[in-house]
């Protein structure tokens, strides 16, 4: 037990040994319930902003159906937690993952190969050399492990306008004309949004409260086309 804890607090064992009681410490909050679920994503999946239609109208800004945020149907995510560690993670190879279990697989095996080195070697050149191999080493692990890891985290695919082409909506405005309307629809997850909507050609019957089909989306003028549909349930 002497020599394990001697090997453990020399150098470079040493380096990665308090960073091990970290991580260690910080699956044992999770274990226990110190920390809620969602933390262990450093914030992947955090929410996605519902904001759809024109930017010039008000009432653009559609109102969330679940947690902090809402999509954001201009296709980007609103991951505030894996925005910068994430892309450093992808640069190494090692994204697909969340954060947490990326650096503790790299931590865990930096300590692990750095244990052993100490062990088998003596002086500071060797040492410093293992040093290096267990940096080298440990992100070769880690590489290879979290790529079947990753089919566990599957990544959130953010929202597109294109995404509501095809979905009902029900319009919120007095009318919907070729110039003027809004309505909500519902995206998959069941969040919701306030969306811009035109028609093709006049309608009369598209009035609060009623039913209608998205079947295109107006990128130019940055609205989508709808057309009156009663949904299978409504019809007598």
């Amino acid at each position: 037990m002497g020599g394990f804890l001697t090997a453990a607090l020399a150098f470079p064992t040493a380096v990665f040994s308090f960073a091990l009681v970290v991580v260690v410490g910080y699956w044992l909050l999770m274990l226990f319930g110190g920390l809620v679920p969602g933390a262990v994503h450093g914030g992947h999946g955090g929410g996605h902003h519902a904001d759809v239609g024109h930017a010039g109208h008000a009432g653009d800004v559609g109102h969330v159906g679940h947690g902090a945020g809402g999509h954001d149907a201009d296709g980007g995510s609103d991951r505030h937690g894996t925005g910068h560690h994430g892309g450093v993670l992808d640069a190494l190879g090692l994204g697909g993952v969340p954060v947490t279990v990326a650096v503790s697989l790299l931590v865990a095996l930096a300590w692990f190969v750095s244990l052993s080195g100490t062990v088998l070697t003596s002086g500071a050149p060797a040492r410093g050399g293992v040093f290096v191999v267990a940096l080298v080493a440990s992100w070769a692990g880690t590489r290879v492990l979290v790529r079947p890891l990753s089919r566990l985290f599957p990544q959130d695919r953010p929202v597109t306008r294109g995404d509501f082409v095809g979905r009902v909506c029900v319009i919120r405005t007095g009318r919907v004309t070729a110039g003027f309307g809004q309505a909500e629809v519902t995206a998959e997850d069941g969040s919701t949004a306030i969306v811009q909507v035109r028609t093709a050609e006049p309608e009369p019957g598209l009035t609060a409260g009623r039913t209608a089909l998205i079947f295109d989306y107006d990128a130019e003028g940055e609205h989508f086309l709808v057309a009156p549909f009663d949904p299978p349930s409504q019809l007598i």
